[in-house]
C-alpha cells in the first residue's frame, strides 16, 4: 500500500503539471463533475479523452460503453460516471506478467535490450532498470552498442561506475553487433546473472538502423539459447500518439516485450499508456519518475489511473 500509495502521489504531481488546464485530469473532471448526463456531456468527454492520448479508437469506445449504461438507468450523473471511467480504463490492463523476463535456470545469463529514439531518456532507463537488478543481488554487466555517439558511450560508463557495473565498449563508430558479441561472450564467460544492451537512439522512419537493431538480436541469439529474453522499448510520454508509431515500428523490427515509459513526472498527459496498449497489446512493465536511478517504479494499472484522475 505504501508503495501504492508512493506511485500516486509522484504520478499525480506530473500528470497534474498542467494546473486546471489539464487534458488528463482538470478537463475531464469539469466535462463530467456536476452535471447530469446528456450525449452532448458524453461527446465532450471523448474530445476530452482524446486530449489525454488515450487514442480515438478507445475514446470512442469509452464514451459508446458509458452512453449505454446511461441508456439503460445505470448511471445519471457525471458524478457517478467518473468511477465507472476509472474502471473502465483499469480494464483495459487484465492481469499479466509484467516482470521482467529471465532466462531459464541454468541457460546463461539473462540478455535484456533496450531500444528507443534519441531524447526518450534511454540511457537513464538503463541505469534505473540496473538498480532495480542489482537491489535483487543480481550481478549485471552493461553493453555499449551505440557506437555511433561518443557520448551516449560515456554517460553509460558513468552510470556504470556509480552503479558498480562493468561496460563492455566498442570503438567509436564500430559495428554495433560486434559490441553485442563481445558482450555476451563476456556475460557468459564471467557468469554475471544479467547483461542490459545499449543500442543506438534510432528513429523508427530509418530502416537500414532498424536493420542494425535487428542484427544485434541475431548475434546475441545466436550466443545464448532464447536471447534477448526481454526486449524494452523505451517511450517518452510526452510525445504522444508518436509513441504508438514508435511502438509499431520498433516491434516489427525487435519484437518489443514491453514498454518503459519515461518522463511521466513531467507529461500533463498520460493516456498514450492505453494507447500503446489497446493499439500494440504491449504491456508497460516500468514508468519513469523522475532523473535519478532511484526514481523508477513497476507500472501499476490501478495506481496510474487513480493518478490519471487526480
Amino acid at each position: 500500500m505504501a508503495l501504492f500509495r508512493s506511485v500516486v502521489d509522484t504520478l499525480k504531481k506530473g500528470l497534474s503539471r498542467g494546473g486546471a488546464g489539464s487534458a488528463t485530469g482538470g478537463a475531464i473532471k469539469r466535462v463530467l463533475l456536476g452535471k447530469p448526463l446528456s450525449k452532448a456531456v458524453l461527446r465532450d468527454l471523448e474530445k476530452a479523452l482524446i486530449s489525454a492520448d488515450v487514442g480515438v479508437k478507445t475514446a470512442i469506445e469509452l464514451r459508446k460503453d458509458l452512453e449505454a449504461m446511461w441508456e439503460r438507468g445505470e448511471v445519471a450523473t457525471g458524478d457517478e460516471a467518473l468511477p465507472m471511467l476509472k474502471e473502465q480504463l483499469v480494464a483495459y490492463f487484465p492481469d499479466e506478467d509484467r516482470t521482467l523476463a529471465a532466462a531459464a535456470p541454468g541457460a546463461g545469463p539473462t540478455v535484456i535490450l533496450v531500444a528507443g529514439i534519441n531524447g526518450a531518456g534511454k540511457t537513464t532507463s538503463i541505469a534505473k532498470l540496473c538498480k532495480v537488478l542489482r537491489d535483487r543481488e543480481q550481478t549485471v554487466l552493461l553493453a555499449a552498442c551505440d557506437t555511433f555517439r561518443a557520448a551516449a558511450v560515456e554517460q553509460l560508463g558513468v552510470w556504470a561506475e556509480r552503479l558498480g557495473v562493468q561496460v563492455v565498449r566498442g570503438s567509436q563508430g564500430g559495428d554495433p553487433a560486434a559490441v553485442a558479441f563481445d558482450a555476451a561472450a563476456a556475460a557468459v564467460a564471467r557468469g554475471v546473472d544479467v547483461l542490459l544492451l545499449d543500442t543506438a537512439g534510432r528513429l523508427h522512419t530509418q530502416k537500414p538502423l532498424m536493420d542494425q537493431l535487428s542484427k544485434i538480436r541475431r548475434v546475441v541469439a545466436k550466443q545464448i539459447p532464447g536471447a534477448p529474453h526481454e526486449v524494452l522499448l523505451v517511450i517518452d510520454a510526452t510525445t504522444g500518439q508518436n509513441g504508438v508509431n514508435q511502438a509499431r515500428v520498433f516491434s516489427e523490427a525487435t519484437e518489443v516485450t514491453g514498454i518503459f515509459l519515461t518522463k511521466l513526472d513531467g507529461s500533463a498527459k498520460g493516456g498514450i499508456v492505453v494507447a500503446i496498449r489497446e493499439a500494440l497489446n504491449l504491456p508497460v512493465k516500468f514508468v519513469g519518475l523522475g532523473e535519478t536511478p532511484a526514481d523508477v517504479a513497476p507500472f501499476e494499472p490501478a495506481a496510474f489511473v487513480e493518478a490519471l484522475f487526480s
